[in-house]
């Protein structure tokens, strides 16, 4: 399958990227300056440079210890970026994870000194665009980007992944808000229509049935669930274009896709209301949805590459109402919105822009607080929502002292309810969970990553204590932090389930235990395909197994407490939706009420391909 045009930049050899990403600061106002236009990849073996593993050298002796931070004495780069003892010294981590790099882990995976091992390079998650150089296949997880190598001296417990924050971009002036009048209607009550005998309800994108010929139910196996409908995706340009969000009420499934927005009755598929049609892209929308099913949606200010992403539209995901709209201005010099983040926490919309954040209030529109530099030079960078508000900075870029910093923030004033600082060298890259906070971060060079949990008050609570290859599925961000940008990870109490990574065959889920970082048990997929977890419910991990060439994903449930983990069917996917599995370039996937849904995020607007946008399945 082709590799759709006009994408991100992929990576190239060791997983770099190919583009050039933005340089490090030069000075004035601690931002970073224009990044260059992308190059070409020399070719041959990878040569030395940003994003590359760098030649061997002879080993160094161990550096001075940095200054003390909030955990005591920081750890010492030694060769290799080896981890020297640092505030465990006298615990069990005292020589790094397993003791020295080539000492095997408890799985029997030794890890690999120097710097070619096995780690991809400089952090960028990989895109799932089929095609790409180091690209999984379809289906498969998207991988660390620093494999099987957690640091476990790490002063602030923590790590990170140096992406961009605070990127510079010449200001540019914004479009008008195209804000049109709202056209909705009220949607019918899902569960009357809903039923086990459903037909298959087959779209055009559009919104209105229309006829489309394939019947996924034809020749469907026992055992195998049903579609219950499924929908194409719009027109969009060749090109491709972004199909961001996937929203569940109990009404309605909502899809966001290039200019649209789109709603359908859970059981049946018919039209919940009229689409909405919006002046521009979609470009951001909120994740999450807020208590009375509200989100935000975000549209570019034009056409041309010079558009921002500072047109803001609430809507109802029950009803299609238009709310509120806004268009969200630059902030300071170097503050730039052309690409934003958003989440809601709460009755509190956070809008991201390169260097800071706004808050606004997400039932009117009005404007609560902007979250802007503090400190020692500290620039917000990315936030997160949901059950807290998260926020996290990248201080003194341009000095001695860089690092990065999280806070938990109040969302209705904006205040910081504490704030925790992360060793020089370690970049926060994604939130596993809020609450509890679990945060995955990198090293690029010490060419190791971190997960750690924290207390409610933000103190350390503990680490991933074993060498392990994760794989979560998760975006790619390029301009900005993606903190909430993974699927294939949940949390629940004191738990985190992550999928590792498939080499061969089946892959499995680890339950680890947040109060001491150490394994409480594992699973493996029951097909030879990865598996990811969803959510808890019931006292049972929800996971999607992956689809094969020849058969389709599955849906099962683990029991989570007691000595049996067995995963047990809920759903199988029938065989004839197995090649829209495997097509989608990115997907969003959940599990509600007994039914799964399954869209794509990416569309790559080939015409000659019938391409679908979203299925529910159920039984």
């Amino acid at each position: 399958m082709t590799q759709p045009p006009n994408q991100p930049p992929q990576p190239g050899g060791f997983g770099a990227p190919q583009d050039q990403p933005p340089q490090q600061p030069q000075g004035g106002f601690g931002a970073p300056q224009t990044p260059p236009p992308p190059q070409t990849p020399p070719s041959g073996p990878p040569q030395p440079g940003y994003g590359y593993p760098q030649a061997p050298q002879a080993p160094q002796a161990p550096q001075p210890p940095q200054q003390p931070g909030p955990y005591g004495q920081q750890p010492a780069a030694g060769p290799y970026g080896q981890p020297q003892p640092g505030p465990y010294a006298q615990g069990p981590y005292a020589q790094g994870p397993y003791g020295r790099p080539g000492q095997s882990g408890p799985y029997g995976q030794p890890q690999q000194p120097g710097p070619y091992g096995q780690q991809p390079g400089y952090g960028y998650p990989q895109p799932q665009y089929p095609g790409a150089p180091g690209t999984p296949p379809p289906g498969s997880g998207s991988g660390n980007p620093f494999k099987g190598r957690p640091a476990l001296v790490v002063a602030a417990a923590v790590a990170a992944l140096a992406v961009i924050g605070g990127t510079v971009f010449a200001l540019t002036s914004g479009g008008d808000d195209g804000d049109g009048k709202p056209v909705a209607q009220k949607s019918d009550d899902p569960k009357a229509s809903a039923s086990v005998s459903a037909p298959v309800n087959p779209g055009d994108g559009s919104g209105d049935g229309g006829a489309d010929p394939e019947n996924f139910n034809a020749g469907r196996q026992a055992g195998e669930a049903k579609v219950l409908w499924y929908k194409e995706a719009p027109d969009a340009p060749g090109s491709g274009a972004d199909a961001p969000g996937m929203w569940i009420t109990d009404k309605a499934a909502v899809k966001a896709a290039y200019k649209q927005v789109t709603a359908y009755n859970v059981g049946d598929g018919n039209p919940a209301w009229d689409p909405i049609t919006l002046p521009q892209k979609v470009c951001a929308v909120t994740p999450q949805k807020s208590a009375d099913d509200k989100i935000v949606v975000a549209y570019e200010s034009g056409t041309s590459d010079r558009a921002k992403c500072n047109q803001l539209q609430q809507l109802d995901l029950n009803t299609g109402k238009k709310g509120w709209s806004t268009k969200i201005g630059d902030g300071a010099l170097f503050d730039s919105a052309i690409t934003i983040s958003m989440s809601i926490t709460g009755n509190t919309l956070m809008v991201g822009r390169s260097q800071s954040g706004v808050a606004y209030d997400l039932a009117t529109g009005k404007k609560l607080y902007e979250k802007t530099k503090y400190g020692e030079s500290c620039f917000p960078t990315a936030f997160a929502g949901g059950s807290k508000l998260i926020s996290v900075a990248s201080c003194d870029a341009t000095g001695s002292n860089e690092h990065d910093e999280i806070q938990e923030l109040d969302p209705a004033t904006g205040k910081a309810k504490w704030t925790q600082k992360f060793d020089k060298g370690w970049t926060i890259a994604r939130t596993y969970s809020l609450d509890p906070l679990v945060v995955y971060s990198t090293n690029k060079d010490k060419k190791a990553w971190n997960i750690a949990a924290f207390t409610s008050s933000g103190k350390f609570r503990s680490q991933v204590g074993f060498d392990e290859d994760f794989a979560p599925e998760c975006g790619w961000a390029i301009l900005q932090r993606d903190l909430q940008g993974c699927q294939g990870v949940a949390v629940d109490g004191n738990t985190l389930y992550l999928p590792t990574e498939a080499t061969t065959g089946a892959n499995e889920v680890v339950a680890i235990n947040l109060a001491n970082g150490k394994e409480k048990w594992r699973v493996k997929s029951p097909a030879d395909e990865s598996m990811l977890p969803m959510k808890v419910e019931g006292g049972k991990l929800i996971a999607y197994v992956e689809p094969s060439y020849d058969a389709g994903g599955q849906v099962v449930a683990i029991p989570t407490s007691g000595s049996g983990h067995k995963p047990v069917k809920l759903l199988q996917n029938p065989q004839s939706t197995a090649e829209i599995e495997n097509g989608f370039y990115s997907k969003a996937f959940d599990w509600v009420d007994g039914r799964f849904y399954l869209s794509s995020t990416r569309l790559t607007g080939n015409d000659e391909a019938k391409e679908k946008l979203m299925l529910a399945f159920g039984k």
